[in-house]
């Protein structure tokens, strides 16, 4: 990426902590870009970079019972939540992140974010929001639980996808039941129904959601 472009960026999300911070942060942080399917941290791994996304997405999960299973998407102008806490408390990671799309990161290393929460506590601020986020989402996903069935969730969760990968996008079923909780099979039979129905459409190349 062009540096003037980041730089410019980079004031846009953390001006208002001033010059010196935004020094810091081209003294210390390196932006990287990274292909599709890269898998950045997995469970076990202590976190040694925090990850803010600049543009693509990342696909955060954990798994329960040997099971994938679904916490968040990071998008641009957002970080994992779940990596700053591991490294603040210098804790093992909990999550795997794997990129969705080819994405671009701006990488502060885990030690001298440490030292910047004391030396600049108006970055805390950032991550305050990122925790609200997650709550946000949390608290919709059990609405989602509760009251939505699952073939409007996989229906949801299809747009979802398409967004961001645009047009007909490939994933496989497996990867879309890991995801909702649910089986393989209950996901190929609903996806065929949603074909019949008009509101996808199934393709040899991937998936399609008439929006």
């Amino acid at each position: 990426m062009n540096e003037d472009i980041i730089k410019s960026q980079l004031i846009s999300k953390f001006g208002h902590i001033g010059a010196e911070f935004i020094h810091e942060l081209e003294q210390h942080a390196t932006i990287q870009s990274f292909p599709t399917n890269f898998e950045l941290i997995k469970p076990g791994q202590f976190v040694q970079m925090i990850p803010i996304v600049l543009n693509g997405i990342v696909k955060v999960s954990t798994q329960l019972e040997e099971k994938d299973f679904l916490l968040y998407y990071i998008k641009p102008d957002e970080s994992c939540i779940m990596s700053f806490s591991s490294a603040v408390n210098q804790e093992k990671s909990r999550i795997s992140a794997v990129t969705q799309s080819e994405t671009n990161l701006l990488l502060i290393p885990s030690n001298i974010l440490r030292s910047w929460i004391k030396e600049f506590p108006a970055i805390n601020l950032f991550f305050y929001r990122q925790y609200d986020l997650r709550y946000d989402e949390l608290i919709d996903s059990i609405h989602q639980l509760i009251s939505v069935k699952l073939d409007k969730r996989l229906l949801l969760y299809l747009k979802e996808k398409q967004e961001y990968k645009g047009g007909v996008f490939k994933i496989t079923h497996q990867e879309i039941a890991s995801d909702l909780g649910t089986a393989r099979e209950v996901i190929s039979r609903l996806l065929k129904r949603l074909d019949n129905e008009g509101k996808i459409v199934l393709k040899k190349n991937g998936i399609r959601v008439n929006l």
